[in-house]
């Protein structure tokens, strides 16, 4: 089914199952049903469709008893840092190491940072979007045919304040502060003290590489789309229903036939991509409802 948006979920009077799965296909309202619901929305929008589908037995939103849908919404503290070589680097295809040397920290900073990774290749047109507008494309196309791309990531914490809201005309408010900033820092220090150290061009040795250029990815207040692909947290799941809203088994704890399967089930993020997380807890709990359904 496509162009289509699920606008809310349903339940019987009990408040216990999901009946209907309310969905607005180009302009009319159908209505599904199905003995199991699965949520696969994202963190932020399976949270927002949870808050939409409030009711008299569930005020603040489906599954929410707890308080804690939309909250603890996570992202990761990201940077992407360019270092300009004196040599040209014509790899396609970067992304192919990763340094996990400082991810529980180091002798001078006994805290976790963070994992460093190349980013996939920069070109001109990728620069072009946190250039001035007065810098010409030759020169951000010359940078990029001479860069070395470093995608950097560290954890952020779950707070309950950083959330996803909806406003009184039931769009998406996500309200998220960075935190663990100092962490990240230090990391993209440590990543400029192993560049200044390299001795491997065989031309230019240690000053091949001329420096360290930041294309900040904070999430600030205004956020990117782009911005939110490691989304989650937003609907943890844990064993006491005061403090989660899934149990282990990723089904809601207050309806009986409701499951959230994708980023939002997080109570922490580490410092690395969840996807392989998200893929690998989806096919656990296929494995639960297999059982379940048999």
């Amino acid at each position: 089914m496509t162009d289509a948006l699920v606008e809310r979920l349903e339940t019987s009077s009990s408040g216990r199952e999901v009946s209907k799965v309310v969905v607005r296909q180009n302009g009319a309202r159908e209505e599904f049903s199905g003995d199991v619901v699965v949520a696969s929305c994202g963190a932020i929008n399976s949270a927002a469709l949870l808050l939409r589908s409030a009711n008299d037995k569930h005020p603040n939103g489906l599954a929410n008893g707890s308080d804690v849908v939309g909250r603890h919404y996570m992202g990761h503290v990201n940077s992407v840092l360019m270092a300009i070589s004196k040599c040209p680097n014509p790899t396609v295809f970067q992304k192919s190491l990763s340094v996990n040397d400082f991810y529980f920290g180091s002798k001078d900073f006994p805290y976790p940072m963070g994992h460093i990774s190349f980013v996939g290749k920069l070109d001109g047109e990728t620069l072009k979007a946190g250039a001035p507008a007065i810098a010409p494309g030759f020169t951000l196309e010359l940078m990029a045919q001479h860069s070395l791309d470093f995608w950097l990531t560290s954890e952020d914490l779950p707070e309950p304040s950083n959330r996803v809201m909806l406003d009184r005309d039931g769009n998406i408010v996500l309200s998220y502060q960075p935190n663990n900033k100092e962490g990240h820092k230090r990391l993209g220090a440590k990543l400029k003290d192993l560049m200044a150290q390299q001795r491997k061009c065989a031309m230019h040795g240690h000053e091949c590489h001329q420096g360290l250029f930041a294309r900040n990815l904070y999430i600030g207040q205004r956020i990117p789309l782009a911005g939110v692909a490691h989304q989650n947290g937003t609907i943890r799941f844990g064993r006491d229903p005061k403090s989660s809203a899934l149990d282990p088994n990723c089904k809601a704890h207050e309806v009986d036939n409701l499951y959230v399967v994708d980023g939002s089930f997080f109570c922490s993020s580490g410092a690395v991509n969840p996807a392989l997380t998200i893929m690998a807890n989806a096919l656990r709990v296929g494995d639960h409802l297999i059982q379940r359904m048999s």
